[in-house]
């Protein structure tokens, strides 16, 4: 599986879940069971990857101000929700985190944000194909801190000068 296959894989299962990424998950293992077993891991070499690459402290600050703050899991699952968004708002959010005030139609902190089970799709597509767990997919593991200069969350002041875009459209009222 290319990058192209597994964007439109993405793409697609969203688009058929209007958005919501409970659906979104439950249409991608549905998707993925009707592939073979090691296209199910090359997609999940794809999220990984890509999970990986958003574990960025501007990105985290991104979710912090969407969430109205985000812990260490709430910020695993923004990333997982991130990719679920599809390449355009994944890429330009690791281009410029701010810019998800434009890249985003609408974000509902009720169901926006939280891409949990979009993180275990392929695992769960994988071994309702096999009987099995998934192997390990033989990527270098996540970095212990992440990537870029880490910033105080809690400063409201800070976050408002990172994020003008997104304070302003999607922050506290």
């Amino acid at each position: 599986m290319d990058e192209t296959e597994f964007w439109e894989i993405v793409d697609s299962t969203r688009e058929a879940a209007e958005g919501d990424p409970e659906e979104q998950a439950d249409l991608l293992v549905e998707r993925l069971v009707q592939l073979d077993p090691e296209s199910v891991l090359d997609f999940a070499r794809h999220f990984e990857a890509r999970y990986n690459r958003a574990y960025r402290w501007d990105v985290w600050g991104a979710a912090a101000v969407l969430l109205g703050g985000a812990s260490d899991d709430a910020f695993d699952y923004f990333r997982c929700w991130l990719i679920g968004q599809g390449r355009e708002v994944f890429e330009g959010a690791l281009h410029d985190p701010d810019s998800l005030a434009e890249l985003l139609d609408d974000f509902d902190e009720e169901i926006d944000g939280d891409g949990e089970d979009l993180g275990y799709a392929a695992d769960e597509a994988y071994e309702q194909l096999t009987g099995v767990v998934a192997p390990d997919l033989g990527l270098p593991p996540q970095s212990a801190e992440p990537l870029g200069t880490p910033f105080d969350f809690e400063d409201e002041e800070a976050l408002a000068a990172r994020y003008p875009g997104l304070r302003d459209r999607f922050g506290p009222g």
